[in-house]
C-alpha cells in the first residue's frame, strides 16, 4: 500500500508527542500490509466526512485517510475526536 502525506497531516503530526509518533509508525506498517487488520478498527465515517475512512492509533488518536485507488491512499489528518469536526 502507497500512502501519501498531505501537508495538514503532516503538521498534526509533527505535533504528536514522540512516543505517540513511534506508535503511529508500528500502527502504519500493520496499515500498509493490511487497512482492515482488526488492530487498527478501521471503519468508514460518516456525515460531512463519509468519503474518508479512520483508523485507531490508541484509544485517543486518529488518522483519518481517503483510498485513492486500490494500492494509494491519502493520509489527510491525524489527532483526537476533534478531527471528525
Amino acid at each position: 500500500m502507497e500512502i501519501e502525506y498531505s501537508s495538514h497531516f503532516t503538521m498534526a503530526y509533527e505535533r504528536l508527542s514522540l512516543r505517540v509518533q513511534r506508535f503511529a509508525e508500528k500502527k502504519e506498517l500493520i496499515f500498509k500490509d493490511n487497512p482492515f487488520d482488526l488492530r487498527l478498527k478501521t471503519h468508514k465515517l460518516h456525515g460531512k466526512l463519509k468519503s474518508f475512512y479512520s483508523f485507531s492509533i490508541n484509544s485517543k488518536i486518529r488518522i483519518v485517510f481517503k483510498f485513492i485507488n486500490r494500492e494509494k491512499v491519502v493520509f489527510l489528518d491525524v489527532g483526537d475526536h476533534n478531527i471528525y469536526r
